[in-house]
């Protein structure tokens, strides 16, 4: 009745890959991402002035171009949350999550019962706004909506075994940048301390039967991603719109340069 594609991909032991949406504003957007080979479409409301109505509206094309739509909300925005998932989203990323307190309470603000006390808006456009069974489309809802938890300090970092532990939730997510800063390795993102923190998230979420994810490698050498790949990422922020443009531009004026310097 509802698919989340990259909840599928994840199920069968795949790679999933978001593009991160920073200043794309058009529901054009989701059919690039499909063409690409995308999983998802990652919006980011904690760190752009991007409108909320922009996000339902690309995530309503994006159920329909067969991509799911993922939105980071503002720490503890729970009233964004549920917003963006009355409004089409297909999962819910959570910052600053530093304690499986913290978990609990967004599980219990995105996930209907049993597993959360998420509320009931009555209509989904997940659903295609068809009038369901409440038991049926809530049951269904919760089988497709994804819970992404992030790591982003050292006081997550140390309870990442009870945040992993978490019913509900179902991608615990680094963040990169953010937690480097916090290790005292700021920018250095492939520093052995990042990487063991890494490693630390990979067997917390092994041990639990959750999905690990990494963030913030999207830019610089791509040996970066390689290297969190290797040690058992299986969900990564793995590009943003505009990584692409410049690096397709890049390479587009390098090669035209050359071509000037043959003239």
């Amino acid at each position: 009745m509802l698919v989340n594609p990259l909840a599928e991909r994840l199920k069968d032991g795949g790679l999933g890959l978001a593009l991160m949406i920073r200043h794309a504003r058009t529901v054009d957007i989701a059919l690039a991402a499909r063409t690409c080979g995308f999983d998802a479409l990652y919006f980011d409301l904690q760190h752009t002035p991007t409108p909320e109505e922009v996000v339902a509206q690309i995530s309503v094309a994006a159920i329909g171009a067969g991509v799911t739509p993922l939105v980071r909300v503002p720490d503890r925005d729970y009233a964004a949350a549920l917003r963006m998932l009355d409004s089409g989203a297909l999962g819910i990323v959570m910052p600053d999550v530093s304690s499986a307190e913290d978990a609990r309470h967004a599980v219990s603000h995105c996930k209907f019962a049993p597993l959360g006390n998420r509320g009931a808006y009555g209509s989904w456009p997940q659903l295609g706004y068809r009038a369901l069974p409440a038991l049926e489309a809530r049951q269904a809802l919760n089988d497709a909506t994804l819970l992404i938890v992030m790591i982003e300090n050292q006081a997550a970092l140390e309870n990442v075994e009870a945040i992993a532990a978490v019913p509900g939730v179902d991608i615990v997510h680094v963040g990169s940048n953010d937690l480097a800063t916090d290790l005292g390795v700021a920018g250095e993102l492939t520093h052995p301390k990042v990487l063991a923190a890494i490693e630390r998230v990979i067997a917390a979420c092994r041990k639990d039967g959750k999905v690990p994810g990494v963030g913030g490698l999207t830019g610089g050498d791509s040996r970066r991603i390689e290297q969190v790949v290797r040690l058992g990422a299986r969900f990564l922020t793995a590009a943003t719109e505009w990584n692409l443009m410049l690096s397709a531009g890049q390479e587009r004026v390098k090669a035209l340069r050359a071509l000037e310097q043959k003239a």
